[in-house]
């Protein structure tokens, strides 16, 4: 017996298994991943180098050559650049789009093992990273207020920690806080009266902060593990280390120094409009929902809240999930829209009930489509969700056909149910061949090479699955609902005449007119366009969310000439109008892995209010870039992140 007389006879079975589908593609939708970007894997690994205070040039010479000598027999390598900055440097590789990461990954860790004795003794362990996008934050939380900076540092580890605790957060990075340090200040008068040198007291010092493994002892009676206290872990147990003892006397570091705690010099200073901030950058794991992760951090930070002491202020920015947010809705709104616009002109041209089974075409191809990319591990990002609502006016053409040829049928005195079985029969190779041909035009987007093709893989997986659903809803789905609640027009349609038959009319008895015109539309509309148009981009100029100000400046400058640089960009930007917040971080900013350049001295990220309520973008960093103008010794760069893949 054939497919569709099966589905016709077996009713109930064919709905049960529609309604099954949908409400398992709904339940995908609620649960899938959703992010900003799409989660793909960058070809690029970086090598990070350090040595205290060692010069560029010296970098250059005694840590980047050894390293890039090592690396430049790696097979695959696309690209190789070094930076030299003062205290350290960085290898970047770029390898070849597609190659096998975790292989390139595993033969730089190698390479770098290699060369690690080639470089000077005192050089910090190189470190080998790979750069992921979901690692970038989804989410900064930023505490700041009238408070002392202990305060804030407290609170800012223990919120730390309690976000790390959610399951879909992979990092949150701590931001403004400077490490705890207990200083040591010699007293040379004290030191000379006990008959000690300063190597004797650092010798004191390093013979004593050590984890010794004393074992277990093992009696009658039973084994006991021995703890041997010898590891500093307070800052009275600077004060009592012994320095130097005999049989009638001991020597304490607080007899010859004062001890007190203080902080590391920073290497970064963090303000939120103004006033000095704590912040925590989130990063979320691969393949976690973006909207709930960032949600239960949220949730997480409204629990601690009610913990701060008075005058500490809570600011969440760069939230991903709000644009996640607004697609979600925007295609909710797509959907709903479509599938009544669509039943109003089935019910002009057809019927009542050809514009229920037509209009439900849509959900139930988007819903099996979602539960398709849920089976395969796909998540929903930006480029899926565009994709769907490319695909909103395509997946009702199926099912009109088929409904169409059942209705004629039906009109003729043909019984519904034989009338749906012909026209799934007679229409499946036309609603093939159109689903093939809307397919074959976006297959080859599969085969587009590189990290963009990557990034854009998500559009022709996603149309070619809810086309795909689209067909199977036509040629199954249709004619079965179709069989129980079609039912023939009293009075057949007329065709009308008018403007459009009217053209076809002249056209037909034209058609060498017809094929002039054409072809010369052919060449002229490229034509016209590229003397005339307004160019090609790669990603459109859409309106921002937020811009970055990027400060940059040479020369040996400590952390608090750095950071008065910085305040004279911030203070004019500060009550700009358009602008909600202004997050600024001063400090080690460049010389990284990441594509910030090596002589930025600080980053201010500044927040669009909603576009609705603001002009322009592009006049707004117009007039920031005129206001930037005139700081001495600064060079001021005013963007905005790019839309599109992370790379050139």
């Amino acid at each position: 017996m054939k497919i569709v007389e099966t589905a016709i006879a077996n009713a109930r079975l064919t709905l049960s298994v529609l309604v099954f589908l949908m409400l398992s593609g709904a339940m995908a939708y609620v649960n899938i991943p959703k992010e900003a970007e799409p989660d793909i894997q960058i070809p690029i690994i970086y090598v990070s180098l350090g040595y205290q205070g060692i010069s560029p040039e010296d970098s250059e010479r005694l840590l980047l050559r050894p390293m890039e000598t090592a690396l430049k027999s790696i097979t695959g390598i696309k690209k190789m650049n070094s930076t030299a900055y003062q205290g350290g440097g960085n290898v970047v590789i770029e390898f070849q789009a597609g190659a096998d990461l975790d292989k390139a990954l595993q033969d730089v860790r190698n390479k770098v093992a290699q060369a690690r004795r080639e470089l000077p003794s005192g050089a910090d362990e190189p470190s080998v990273n790979e750069v992921n996008i979901s690692e970038f934050p989804v989410l900064v939380i930023t505490l700041s207020g009238d408070v002392p900076e202990n305060v804030l540092a407290k609170a800012g580890r223990e919120l730390r920690d309690r976000v790390e605790e959610d399951p879909g957060v992979l990092d949150a990075s701590l931001q403004g806080v400077r490490d705890d340090l207990v200083e040591v200040i010699v007293d040379p008068t004290k030191l000379a009266s006990y008959g000690l040198r300063p190597d004797m007291l650092i010798a004191g010092f390093a013979a004593n902060n050590q984890l010794v493994a004393a074992g277990a002892l093992e009696g009658a009676e039973g084994r006991y593990a021995i703890k041997v206290p010898s590891l500093i872990e307070t800052a009275k147990d600077v004060a009592d280390l012994p320095i130097i003892s005999n049989d009638t006397a001991l020597v304490k570091a607080s007899d010859i120094a004062s001890i007190r705690p203080t902080y590391k010099d920073p290497e970064t200073i963090t303000r939120l409009n103004g006033e000095t901030a704590v912040a925590i950058e989130v990063s979320k794991r691969t393949g976690a929902n973006l909207i709930a992760t960032v949600d239960g951090v949220k949730a997480i930070t409204a629990e601690f809240q009610k913990l701060l002491p008075e005058g500490v202020v809570v600011t969440f920015s760069q939230d991903k999930s709000k644009d996640i947010r607004q697609l979600l809705a925007d295609l909710q709104n797509s959907v709903l829209t479509a599938v009544i616009l669509v039943f109003i002109v089935i019910l002009y041209a057809l019927s009542g009930r050809a514009s229920i089974l037509i209009g439900l075409a849509i959900p139930a191809s988007f819903l099996m489509g979602i539960l398709a990319l849920s089976l395969a591990g796909l998540t929903v990002n930006l480029v899926v969700l565009f994709s769907l609502i490319l695909a909103v006016g395509m997946l009702v053409d199926d099912a009109i056909i088929v409904t169409e040829f059942a209705e004629r049928r039906m009109n003729e005195g043909m019984d519904k149910r034989d009338a749906f079985a012909m026209a799934s029969h007679r229409m499946a190779g036309p609603v093939i061949a159109a689903t093939l041909t809307r397919i074959a035009a976006f297959s080859p987007l599969l085969f587009w090479p590189g990290i963009v093709g990557e990034f854009m893989k998500y559009m022709p997986i996603t149309l070619i699955v809810t086309l795909s659903a689209s067909l199977v809803y036509a040629l199954i789905f249709v004619p079965t609902l179709g069989a129980l609640i079609a039912k023939p027009f009293k009075e057949p349609p007329h065709a009308k005449d008018g403007a459009y038959m009217w053209l076809v009319g002249r056209a037909v008895r034209h058609p060498v007119m017809v094929l002039f015109l054409a072809t010369g539309l052919l060449v002229a509309v490229p034509y016209t366009y590229g003397k005339y148009g307004s160019g090609v981009e790669f990603f459109p100029n859409v309106e921002p969310e937020y811009g970055l100000l990027y400060v940059k400046a040479r020369g040996n400058l400590s952390i608090e000439e750095k950071d008065a640089l910085v305040k004279q960009a911030e203070a004019r930007i500060l009550g700009w109008p358009g602008v909600e917040t202004v997050y600024t971080r001063s400090g080690k900013a460049g010389g990284g892995g990441n594509n910030v350049a090596a002589d930025v001295i600080g980053v201010i990220q500044y927040e669009f209010v909603d576009w609705r309520e603001r002009k322009n973008a592009n006049a707004i960093l117009s007039d920031l870039r005129a206001a930037m103008v005139g700081i001495p010794g600064v060079d001021i760069e005013v963007s905005v992140p790019q839309a599109g893949p992370p790379t050139g």
